[in-house]
């Protein structure tokens, strides 16, 4: 399990903590003070960075409810212990499946330390997409798809290798050629 919290869960914390604190330092808070949006266009018309307050889960879902920080992060602690737990089992007996559970540590990590720093109280996402077609299945989106971050990015790549391992076959012991 140390290989993998080094190697994967430690960097990526590392890396969403950081770019999280780019965008607070940088972006200002114009949804709880007066002040216009900033938005940094990356790829005209399809990617920007901007600056989103998430107190929900993923789609914004519970966004703003009374509790939700609380509730989710109790989620996210009950999950990190959980995995572990499985972890020191054998519940993640391949490669993939060990990958896949360092990249939920790294991803819940990042944001429930989101929830619970001093000041904070939710969750920083940032990238902010305008997808072809999404507006016509959620006209209200005006095309652009949940912004996230790159916590959410592990948690969805995780699920991912996850799934992928569930339909995997075990793989067998090599057989050793019968000497003569």
């Amino acid at each position: 399990m140390k290989k993998y919290f080094l190697a994967l869960t430690l960097p990526l914390y590392l890396l969403d903590q950081w770019t999280k604190w780019l965008i607070v330092s940088n972006f200002p808070d114009s949804i709880n003070e007066p002040v216009a949006r900033r938005v940094i266009e990356v790829i005209p018309g399809w990617f920007q960075i901007v600056r989103v307050h998430n107190t929900g889960m993923a789609f914004g879902v519970m966004n703003g409810a009374e509790h939700a920080n609380w509730f989710f992060g109790a989620i996210g602690v009950i999950a990190m212990t959980a995995i572990t737990v499985l972890w020191r089992k054998g519940g993640f007996p391949d490669r993939v499946s060990r990958v896949a559970a360092a990249l939920l540590l790294s991803g819940i990590l990042g944001n429930l330390t989101d929830r619970l720093l001093p000041g904070r109280g939710y969750v920083v996402d940032f990238l902010d997409f305008r997808l072809p077609f999404y507006e016509t299945f959620f006209p209200e989106s005006g095309g652009h798809f949940p912004s996230f971050n790159v916590a959410d990015s592990c948690i969805c790549v995780a699920a991912g290798l996850l799934i992928l391992s569930a339909f995997r076959q075990p793989s067998s012991p090599s057989k050793k050629p019968v000497e003569s």
